[in-house]
């Protein structure tokens, strides 16, 4: 109980200060940001705060510094894993959104008087998961040139798709191109190309991510079955070599569930970066 209560102190003592010096200096503790900002500051404090509730049930439990950093540790890990799940389904979506919008400017080109009307009514209309980008260069068009709204929408998506049909787009506003409408279709197939390829492997993933699930699960259940119906084996871990010892175990644990976590993350492919045009008469 010592040991608990020093660490909710020293929590709070070092809280306490950080609030102090801020204050001090005058500077503001939490930006201002957007709703979308502010929920995801919520969600992250939400889970620090279930982290250091953690540590501090654990280390109320067993009497292990080292099993309390571990639960702190695996929160946390079990968090970023949410963040990078949800981040492949929004990447999924994002690139059919990408996919749609493209097939839509194909098809207003055939009735609309040119390629900035076209890209205006598809902005009207245009899949939810880049809606906002997309009608921000539509009200861009007001201000700024074409050549240069669409780069701007290029920095926004930060897709490598979207960068394709970007510079697509650009090259046909600074010159004539026939064949447009027959380019933008063959991106757009090849972007739901993408996602198909995408989708296949995100369920090849999702095998290995339940059986690590299943060992994790077991592992986790038969530390906590042996700790609490056979305390006697697990004495060893009371002493100051045990808890050495006990590091080293929790660290080779932690090392094989970061390793499934780099190997399940999609690398996407490098983007184009000088878009924005410089100077007039610059090209890509």
């Amino acid at each position: 109980m010592t040991s608990l209560a020093f660490v909710a102190v020293s929590m709070g003592v070092g809280l306490g200060i950080l609030l102090v010096v801020q204050g001090i200096r005058g500077k503001q503790i939490l930006p201002d940001s957007s709703p979308t900002q502010r929920e995801t500051l919520r969600t992250r404090a939400a889970w620090i705060a279930g982290a250091g509730l953690a540590a501090i049930v654990t280390l109320a439990a067993t009497g292990w510094p080292a099993a309390s950093a571990a639960a702190a540790i695996g929160v946390l890990v079990a968090s970023t894993r949410r963040g990078h799940r949800q981040d492949n389904v929004d990447g999924v979506a994002r690139t059919e959104a990408i996919a749609a919008w493209t097939e839509m400017i194909r098809d207003n080109m055939a009735g609309a008087a040119g390629l900035e009307q076209a890209l205006i009514a598809a902005s009207s209309v245009a899949p939810a998961a880049i809606r906002v980008e997309v009608r921000r260069f539509a009200r861009r068009l007001d201000d700024v040139s074409l050549a240069e709204a669409l780069a701007m929408l290029g920095d926004d998506l930060q897709h490598p798709s979207a960068d394709l049909v970007v510079a697509a787009l650009v090259n046909a506003s600074r010159m004539e191109t026939r064949d447009l409408g027959a380019l933008l279709g063959r991106l757009a197939d090849s972007i739901r190309g993408d996602v198909r390829m995408r989708l296949r492997v995100e369920v090849g993933r999702a095998r290995i991510r339940t059986s690590a699930r299943i060992v994790m699960g077991v592992t986790v259940f038969t530390a906590a079955f042996i700790f609490f119906f056979s305390r006697d084996l697990l004495s060893v871990y009371d002493t100051p070599v045990g808890q050495a010892w006990l590091v080293v175990v929790l660290a080779f644990f932690m090392l094989g569930l970061w390793l499934l976590d780099r190997f399940s993350q999609i690398e996407m492919p490098e983007r184009f970066t000088a878009r924005r045009v410089a100077t007039k008469g610059s090209t890509l």
